[in-house]
């Protein structure tokens, strides 16, 4: 009877755990998100040219890769994520200053916004409800990852626009796939920091975010 009863608070307390690191995960998801819009259209205000947006990018990966790991479980990790965030919203403002002068271009930005949150929210959604184990995913999503890198370096010096549309395209399944694997890792306690858990989100939601611009981008250019 002891056993069962240590078995049920051991449960309890997980649940509670990861109901916890869920609510901050995305608590600080959503600060960050609008924090990046204001670094943005700050950006914009500026006119800070496009280059801004490849020295943010590589600025942004770096700190997340080397900094951050170090700092995730203190207080000034939190820091680190908005710097992070930040930065990666200022480097998208030359972005979407360039769609914003496109005849259609802000119908562009507004699609792209809303079907970057109904991709979000119904992939975290459909995670939360079933609370099945994404974690299968893992190895397939890393490779995906790394051939659509290769291929986007390819496409540098290719320059082909339908390429640059499948690219895009696979990116969207590929980051589609890690919110699944990354929500099904908090349900089921393999992530139990949700400052690594926000940015792994923010990432994944700034990309499908980027994709879905160039492919409503290719596609108005196109009609």
């Amino acid at each position: 009877m002891n056993q069962n009863y240590s078995t049920v608070v051991r449960s309890s307390s997980s649940g509670v755990s990861t109901s916890r690191v869920l609510r901050n995960t995305y608590m600080l998801l959503s600060l960050t998100l609008l924090f990046s819009g204001f670094t943005a259209a700050l950006s914009m205000f500026l006119n800070m040219p496009q280059m801004t947006y490849l020295i943010s990018v590589i600025g942004g990966m770096l700190i997340a890769m080397f900094v951050l790991p170090r700092f995730a479980n203190s207080p000034a990790g939190i820091g680190i994520v908005f710097l992070i965030t930040g930065l990666l919203g200022f480097g998208l403002g030359p972005i979407l200053t360039v769609y914003a002068s496109l005849p259609n271009g802000s119908n562009i930005i507004t699609l792209s916004l809303a079907g970057t949150g109904v991709i979000f929210m119904g992939l975290s959604a459909y995670a939360l409800a079933t609370r099945k184990d994404f974690n299968f995913l893992g190895g397939f999503l890393m490779v995906g990852f790394l051939l659509i890198l290769l291929a986007s370096l390819a496409n540098i010096f290719l320059q082909i626009p339908v390429m640059s549309l499948v690219i895009s395209a696979a990116v969207i399944l590929i980051m589609s796939g890690f919110i699944l694997y990354d929500t099904s890792r908090i349900i089921h306690g393999g992530e139990t920091n949700y400052v690594l858990a926000t940015i792994g989100l923010y990432m994944t939601i700034f990309n499908i975010f980027i994709s879905l611009l160039q492919i409503l981008g290719i596609m108005g250019n196109d009609d």
